[in-house]
């Protein structure tokens, strides 16, 4: 029985010397806990992904001494470690097998992705070769991440001898993703009948979470209980060459799914973007409506009550329903809350404004207005203390303009960006259920910006569940006007909901980064011109 372990830990980008310290204690440990080889994920030691780091020589050249240094350190146990590796003139997604202070092997990645969030081919090459080597009498392969997804380098490897593939990860999280991994071994096991170790990353890189949840596929097709979501963990298993079979040591029994999954990546997202960039302690607006309601809760959950400020911001328009809602949860999450009014510096804007405002009438500027006044205080209480501000608004709202400029817009990260309104109640009850945090009262009262006399969102926007119905299908499955009204949506209404999106583009590109979780968030997933003549017609040529 071979021992195993699987390095399922946060590799910062960028951070070499850390990776290269953590990548030791990791190894130490494996060797203590009498593992033969110990696996981290896809570019462990610079972090993934590196983007146009890879460019610089000098990262590239301190990636080539890390690697040196590891190796001759390495003894009493085999180590496959991802990095970036430059050679012949090319760079490559590279992991090297490590044994007895050498290099015993290096595999080069060969499929390299192209689409979503990645974009390997700016800066890798492809390579073409298998790596398998043999560790007490088993013959062992590797695949590095998408190259378990296509056919082609798992058979090559099958064809080498391997009996049991190695595969580093840095998979990141969206909606059903596990299930989505568990069907790609499944399809492996369908081509070559080997089993599978798959490592994966964990840990939040600006917008992206890697979620962990390592995999074991055995012999027969059977897929483990995966690793832990969102947490570091070195997963050690046992490995019977001759049954192919895992014995996974420790890992969980269960895990979250659903509404309890896609919370636990938002809170370890938001505390890794805030912890990764210097910052302890979060402020946002909270203004007794849902979507600044979840945000505290989450930042709380992030990183613990005494580093977050929620600060109340009315104006003549606020009710005493907002201001006693805000307050109530403030008490709730025993955050620290302030009070500051926006009145007089409303007034004396309009003021100063009104001269060359003479003869219209107010609108939307006056609401954008107040909206840019509690950014501008928002942005003080950041600069002077150092705080982070959070974004409170969702992707139903980024989706169709539906929020301010250098107003509600402001904040240095967005942990609901990628969520729409349907999804915020979902999970806002789900946050409930584990203990109270958002008054029920935010719940069951109509959302609203409260920028004007009796506001309310539907105001201007179809109900959310409609919204969010033909929001799902124009952005997150780009599905033709024609097809969203033969799913049962009326057309105009359709047509002015994508007109809205394509219109807002300007707005989404000015604001703030935020946690992916879906398949098609606004970010790298989707990359739309701002300047565009073009328009959804929804006619056939």
């Amino acid at each position: 029985m071979m021992r195993m372990a699987l390095a399922q830990v946060d590799f910062p980008v960028g951070d070499i010397t850390a990776n290269y310290q953590r990548a030791l204690e990791c190894i130490e440990l494996a060797r203590a806990a009498g593992a033969a080889i110990v696996v981290f994920p896809e570019l462990a030691l610079t972090g993934y992904p590196p983007e146009d780091l890879l460019l610089r020589p000098g990262f590239m050249r301190r990636t080539h001494e890390a690697m040196a240094a590891l190796t001759a350190t390495v003894t009493g146990i085999d180590v496959l470690i991802g990095h970036p590796w430059e050679q012949g003139g090319r760079r490559y997604n590279a992991a090297s097998w490590l044994r007895d202070g050498a290099v015993a092997g290096r595999y080069f990645k060969q499929c390299l992705p192209n689409y979503a969030v990645f974009d390997e081919r700016r800066y890798f090459a492809p390579g073409d070769a298998p790596l398998v080597l043999e560790l007490d009498g088993v013959r062992l392969g590797v695949l590095i991440c998408e190259d378990a997804w296509e056919k082609g380098p798992a058979r090559q490897a099958l064809d080498a001898g391997a009996q049991c593939l190695l595969s580093p990860n840095a998979s990141p999280y969206c909606d059903d993703k596990l299930q989505a991994r568990a069907d790609m071994l499944s399809w492996r096991h369908e081509d070559t009948g080997l089993p599978l170790a798959y490592c994966n990353l964990i840990g939040g890189q600006d917008e992206l979470v890697f979620d962990g949840r390592s995999l074991l596929l055995n012999a027969d097709g059977s897929v483990c209980p995966p690793g832990p979501l969102c947490e570091e963990a070195l997963l050690l298993t046992g490995f019977d060459a001759g049954t192919g079979q895992f014995s996974p040591e420790g890992w969980p029994a269960s895990q979250p799914r659903g509404d309890a999954e896609i919370y636990a990546v938002l809170v370890r997202g938001t505390r890794d973007y805030l912890l990764k960039n210097g910052f302890t302690d979060a402020v946002l607006g909270l203004s007794g409506g849902l979507d600044s309601a979840l945000t505290l809760a989450i930042a709380a959950d992030a990183l613990g009550a005494d580093h977050v400020h929620a600060v109340m911001l009315p104006s003549r328009h606020t009710s005493q329903l907002s201001m006693d809602l805000a307050r109530e949860q403030a008490e709730l999450l025993d955050v620290d809350y302030r009070s500051i009014g926006i009145e007089s510096a409303f007034t004396a804007l309009g003021d100063a404004l009104a001269p060359s405002f003479e003869g219209r009438g107010p609108d939307v500027t006056e609401e954008n207005l107040q909206a840019r006044i509690r950014g501008d205080l928002l942005m003080a209480l950041s600069n002077k203390f150092g705080w982070m501000l959070l974004a409170t608004g969702n992707k139903s709202e980024l989706a169709v303009g539906y929020s301010t400029l250098y107003g509600d817009m402001c904040g240095g990260f967005s942990p609901l960006k990628d969520c729409l309104k349907t999804r915020v109640y979902a999970l806002a009850r789900y946050r409930n259920s584990l203990g109270p945090a958002i008054p029920q009262a935010v719940l069951e009262r109509a959302p609203t910006a409260e920028l004007a006399p009796g506001q309310t969102d539907q105001d201007s926007l179809p109900p959310y569940d409609r919204l969010d119905g033909i929001l799902r299908r124009f952005v997150d499955l780009d599905q033709t006007i024609l097809d969203i009204v033969a799913a049962g949506y009326a057309e105009q209404e359709v047509r002015r909901i994508a007109g809205m999106v394509l219109g807002s583009e300007f707005k989404r590109r000015q604001g703030a980064p935020g946690v992916r979780i879906t398949s098609r968030g606004f970010g790298r997933d989707r990359r739309y011109p701002i300047t565009s003549g073009w328009r959804e017609s929804g006619e056939p040529f």
